[in-house]
């Protein structure tokens, strides 16, 4: 079982820039989750690429993780995790997520947790909604063009979380 101190769990601290794709490509909302599956996966910390795609799939089919404006959060408590790996992917255009809200959906955080952290994988998925919550962090995040800058956006929405 993994045993991140709390201090760890946050976003900025678990998010790395070689996780971080500003260009997906994907149209269709399986090929998305297939594409920040391929992130997660240059991990160390994800045992089987495979393996994590289909339990994103199957979470996905108790309902989207497409939380609306324009965000979603597709996610996994895995077997092949050894470590919490969160990921972030954007999509220029926007594609059909089957988010809350009926919008296209452009930013996704993409959580891979160890199958026995039920408690960090929790609070991890409440900060990042936390997070983006805030419709100028959300902003700030479709437009900008530096994976660096992600990163400082992130560090600075968690300042101001209360």
């Amino acid at each position: 079982m993994a045993t991140l101190k709390a201090k760890e769990k946050k976003a900025s601290v678990l998010l790395k820039e070689k996780f971080i794709n500003l260009n997906l490509k994907s149209s269709t909302k399986k090929e998305v989750i297939l594409e920040l599956a391929g992130i997660i996966a240059q991990s160390k910390k994800l045992k089987n690429k495979k393996t994590f795609f289909e339990g994103i799939l199957e979470r996905e089919s108790l309902g989207s993780t497409g939380i609306g404006s324009g965000v979603a959060i597709p996610h996994a408590k895995t077997k092949v995790a050894t470590d919490f790996i969160l990921a972030f992917g954007r999509h220029e255009s926007g594609i059909d997520f089957g988010a809350l809200d009926g919008e296209k959906t452009y930013l996704f955080f993409v959580l891979a947790s160890p199958k026995d952290d039920i408690g960090g994988h929790l609070k991890i998925l409440a900060e990042v909604s936390r997070i983006v919550k805030d419709k100028f962090t959300v902003d700030l995040l479709k437009r900008t063009q530096d994976k660096k800058e992600v990163l400082k956006i992130i560090i600075n929405a968690e300042k101001h979380l209360k």
